[in-house]
């Protein structure tokens, strides 16, 4: 009898120790398929996403063999900041497990800084910019990511030494004012013709804006090609 209660004993205080590495073991696995999955979501970006929080509900025992793994995250997730997602276990084809999981992602990439103060209004040069590894996940909106996106551009705020720039703080700058005379070129493969016409609205190269035919007295869309001249298709 001594003997019988001995080995119980032996039983109920080694299987918490072995459910504890069981649990740890499977953590670390779930972690590594989303890590995977993360850096397959992100490759055409350039980003460098890392796992800065990982919480988990508790897996339990998994049956024994080859298991699948499948990541269930929001549609608008970019996989940059924080997210609820869910991994679902299959054993031959069969859901034995959906574990919620809570993430934090940082992403590391080539951002675009100032390197002096850019003032309000001033037009941006290549010489006012260098390129930094910043955290996407940390930022506000997106940042600009070469300097040839923000350079010729004008600020829309005051920029400070080692501020990273975005593209919603950054605008083009005309090149053609509304009432002002224009060529309008209107081309297919076949033919090229050119007549006389009038900006209705002020634009940047490679806007679209409204024209007027001079010929005709109609209205139409024209993307700007440069400062005196647009372009229509037909």
């Amino acid at each position: 009898m001594n003997r019988f209660f001995s080995t119980i004993m032996l039983v109920c205080l080694t299987a918490p120790q072995l459910f504890a590495s069981q649990l740890i073991s499977h953590d670390g696995e779930l972690r590594g398929v989303v890590e995977s999955w993360l850096t397959k979501k992100t490759a055409a970006s350039g980003w460098e996403p890392r796992i800065r929080r990982f919480q988990a509900t508790p897996v339990g025992v998994l049956p024994e063999g080859p298991l699948e793994y499948e990541v269930m995250a929001p549609d608008q997730w970019d996989g940059i900041g924080s997210a609820s997602v869910a991994v679902v276990i299959r054993k031959d084809g069969r859901v034995i497990r959906n574990v919620p999981l809570r993430l934090e992602v940082e992403a590391l990439a080539d951002v675009v800084v100032a390197t002096r103060q850019i003032d309000h209004g001033s037009v941006i040069s290549l010489s006012d910019l260098s390129v930094q590894k910043r955290d996407l996940g940390s930022a506000a909106g997106r940042p600009v990511r070469t300097p040839a996106d923000a350079a010729g551009r004008r600020a829309r705020t005051t920029f400070k030494p080692g501020q990273a720039l975005r593209s919603d703080q950054l605008e083009k700058i005309p090149l053609i004012k509304s009432g002002q005379a224009v060529t309008i070129v209107a081309e297919n493969e076949a033919i090229r013709v050119t007549v006389s016409g009038r900006a209705r609205g002020a634009g940047a190269e490679g806007d679209t804006i409204m024209v007027q035919n001079l010929n005709s007295q109609k209205e139409m869309p024209a993307r700007v090609i440069n400062a005196t001249t647009v372009q229509v298709t037909f």
